[in-house]
Parts: C-alpha cells; sequence; structure tokens
C-alpha cells in the first residue's frame, strides 16, 4: 500500500476544513449532518473522521483554523485591519468569505447554548483579545493611539465594532459606506 506523505495529509485536512467551513455556514452545526458533510466535501465518513475524532472536532478546528489567522493579522496589522479585509472579501463576493461568517456566527450561538463549548473557546477567544491588546499597546507605545482612553477599553471598543461588522455581513446586509465606517472607528482610536 503507498505511503500517504505529510504534505498529501496536510492537503486533505484543508480540503477538508474548507468544505465543512462552507457546510456549517449553511446548515448550522445541528444541521451539518455527516451526509452533509460527506457531500460537502467529497469524501466518505471514514476519510472525514481520520483527520478528525468527530463532527465536533471538526467544527472546532475550522472555528480555531478562523481564530488562529485572526490573531495573526491581528498581531501583524491590527483589527481594523481584519474587519478591512473582512468588507473587501465579501465586496469582491469571495466564496470563503460567506463561509467564514456562518462560522463566526455559530461559534457565537453554540457559546451561547453549549457551556462545554463556551468554556473550550473562551481560550480561542482570549489569543485574539490578548493580540488585539498586544497590538494597540505597541500602537500607544509608538505613540499613535490616543492615551486619555485605556487599553483595554479601546480593545472592547473595536471587538465591539468588529462583531457589529460580523453580524451586518453575514445576515446579508448590504456593505454600503463600511468603508467609511471602519475611517471613524481608526480615527476614533488614534491620536490625535
Amino acid at each position: 500500500m503507498p505511503r500517504v506523505s505529510q504534505d498529501q495529509l496536510d492537503a486533505r485536512r484543508h480540503e477538508i476544513l474548507s468544505a465543512s467551513r462552507t457546510c456549517f455556514a449553511r446548515f448550522g452545526y445541528n444541521g451539518a449532518t455527516v451526509h452533509r458533510l460527506e457531500e460537502a466535501t467529497g469524501m466518505s465518513r471514514g476519510a472525514i473522521f481520520h483527520h478528525f475524532r468527530d463532527k465536533e472536532h471538526l467544527f472546532l478546528a475550522v472555528a480555531e483554523d478562523d481564530a488562529a489567522t485572526m490573531a495573526e493579522t491581528v498581531a501583524r496589522n491590527g483589527l481594523v485591519q481584519v474587519m478591512r479585509d473582512l468588507l473587501e472579501r465579501a465586496g469582491n463576493s469571495e466564496g470563503d468569505t460567506a463561509g467564514w461568517l456562518g462560522t463566526q456566527l455559530e461559534v457565537a450561538h453554540r457559546r451561547r447554548t453549549d457551556p462545554a463549548f463556551a468554556k473550550r473557546w473562551a481560550q480561542r477567544s482570549a489569543a485574539i483579545a490578548d493580540a488585539t491588546r498586544e497590538r494597540l499597546q505597541r500602537q500607544r507605545d509608538a505613540g499613535v493611539l490616543r492615551e486619555d482612553v485605556p487599553v483595554e477599553v479601546l480593545t472592547q471598543f473595536l471587538e465591539l465594532a468588529y462583531d457589529g461588522l460580523v453580524l451586518h455581513l453575514a445576515t446579508g446586509r448590504p456593505a454600503g459606506e463600511l468603508a467609511a465606517v471602519l475611517d471613524v472607528v481608526e480615527e476614533a482610536v488614534r491620536r490625535h
């Protein structure tokens, strides 16, 4: 039997995550049955669950993948840039954006309704908040951010703006002047 390389395994895992993200976004966690996941990925349940222990671990991997990508972008460019990227992707009708937005809503729903999931997810959301705080502190130390508002308050302000943008786009509302709104958000945290 031929051996499968680690690159091939990683590529297969990425394919499963991408297709599952779209399935979870379209049907929600409960509606994304194993049959639907098989259809979405084009793989058997054995192939899917070779990489992930069960549906919950698959969903958590999708959400973790999104959270890790977001935390990296926040650390590098800030949360406002994450929002700008999201708005640009939504405006370009990039296929994965709808799945990503749907996953964000499903994470929010499960955090509210599933205490065990909420407890597991707390570490992931803390990583994003920490990256935001650290980036804001670096910006403050560089003299770019306003000094009359604590970094923690600025962090919560940006998180609230982000959550509002995700909800706005995920519910299918038009982007309208959201780029200008993000300019206002960014200006609100800058030093004058």
